[in-house]
């Protein structure tokens, strides 16, 4: 099922990057695009997201480079994304 529909992303990719490392929308946006448009997918993919915190926050807490890569470019999501998360 899609998830985004301006981009084309679906909840299974959403759930490969997250599994990747991606643990909120604005680190799924930079990887995927999804959410930066209209918007109307954040919510969603939020509770795809889920609350339990992301799965590989270990590996952000040791410093991982493509970890590090996604939260730097968190800073150049649009502002709707920015107060998502």
């Amino acid at each position: 099922m899609y998830v985004c529909s301006c981009f084309g992303i679906t909840e299974t990719q959403v759930k490969e990057h997250a599994a990747a490392g991606a643990c909120t929308p604005r680190q799924i946006a930079s990887v995927s695009k999804a959410g930066t448009d209209c918007g109307s997918c954040v919510r969603r993919i939020q509770s795809l997201l889920g609350r339990g915190g992301c799965p590989r926050r270990e590996l952000l807490d040791q410093g991982a480079p493509a970890l590090v890569e996604l939260d730097a470019a968190e800073s150049t999501a649009p502002p709707a994304l920015r107060n998502a998360a």
